[in-house]
């Protein structure tokens, strides 16, 4: 399993800007980490410029700032960086208490042990 510490971001509605909200702190299991994998090497093959791979709240640990609260409908958004034609992931999801979009910057797939 890795833990991650990665910035977290709130968008209250899809005009507005993106508003830092400090560490979203969760755990990628050895499940999602296969997922991630399999999806970059797809991706690679169809050319298909992202997909999602929803998330089962009752085995991930996640951790978000109090000002966040509960979040719903997590996913993780896999995406080819451009550049470098290398997988990169970030979490998504919706506020609890308002349906906003919350979300993570990017980490690279590779970077998952």
């Amino acid at each position: 399993m890795n833990t991650l510490s990665v910035e977290g971001w709130h968008k209250p509605d899809m005009n507005s800007p993106s508003i830092p909200i400090g560490l979203l702190n969760f755990r990628v299991s050895e499940q999602y980490h296969l997922l991630l994998e399999r999806a970059e090497d797809e991706m690679e093959q169809t050319h298909e410029p992202e997909r999602f791979i929803d998330i089962d709240m009752d085995s991930m640990e996640l951790e978000t700032p109090a000002e966040c609260g509960a979040l719903k409908d997590c996913q993780l958004r896999v995406y080819l960086d451009q550049r470098e034609h290398r997988g990169q992931f970030h979490l998504i999801a919706h506020r609890a208490s308002d349906d906003s979009l919350v979300y993570s910057n990017a980490v690279m797939i590779d970077q998952l042990g």
